[in-house]
């Protein structure tokens, strides 16, 4: 899979695939990643990629020309790509989300700046339009590598334990069972070597926390 940001700071991505699991899982090319800064594919003599808001109103929006013009350079090169915009006005994203992208070829993240984006762009170029929460962040960056960290890792061999993400929470609309280290006391079920037993206490758990922490994904 590759994953294409678009994005006017690309040096406030990059550096999260420098260290860590996601930095083994690149040089393993199990995955690409590639950055497109808009302001180059602006047209005018300063590169200015910023407008005011048509009817007034507070702030800058970006504009409808550069921003563009990468889009339509991304889509000729890849015609069957997903592009998602991050915005807070976006259907709030999850799990499952997060493993339909994993399914996609090429997924192009697009991230807002300013007061947003020219609607005109959402409605030429999105397939979806994502939020990672009911609050307002300085620029989508944060939010595209919050969706990149969560799809990656369901890219096959990315993690070292594939096990692991049978055992996550919101897999199955349930928060994962609490985990102790083998240090000090835990609970005596963990200790007792019966695998079946443990599967129990963890389904088990698994329930009572997701009630307390989330019930709302119990319903």
């Amino acid at each position: 899979m590759k994953i294409i940001f678009v994005t006017l700071f690309p040096q406030l991505i990059s550096p999260y695939f420098e260290d860590s699991i996601l930095k083994r899982a690149l040089e393993k090319n199990l995955f690409e990643i590639e950055f497109i800064n808009f302001r180059d594919f602006a047209s005018n003599r300063h590169k200015k990629v910023d407008t005011e808001i048509a009817g007034g109103g507070a702030g800058m929006i970006i504009d409808n020309i550069a921003l563009r013009n990468a889009l339509n350079y991304l889509k000729n090169l890849y015609p069957d790509s997903k592009t998602v915009f991050l915005t807070p006005v976006g259907k709030k994203y999850n799990q499952k989300d997060a493993m339909r992208f994993a399914n996609e070829n090429v997924l192009i993240l697009v991230s807002g700046r300013y007061e947003g984006f020219d609607e005109r762009l959402i409605e030429d170029f999105a397939d979806e339009v994502i939020s990672i929460g009911d609050f307002i962040l300085t620029g989508g960056e944060l939010a595209s590598l919050v969706v990149a960290d969560s799809v990656l890792r369901n890219i096959k061999g990315v993690l070292g334990n594939s096990e692991s993400l049978k055992e996550e929470s919101f897999n199955q609309n349930l928060l994962e069972a609490p985990s102790f280290s083998k240090m000090g006391k835990v609970p005596e079920i963990l200790k007792s070597g019966n695998h079946g037993k443990v599967e129990k206490w963890r389904e088990k758990t698994s329930i009572l926390k997701t009630k307390f922490h989330r019930p709302d994904l119990l319903f």
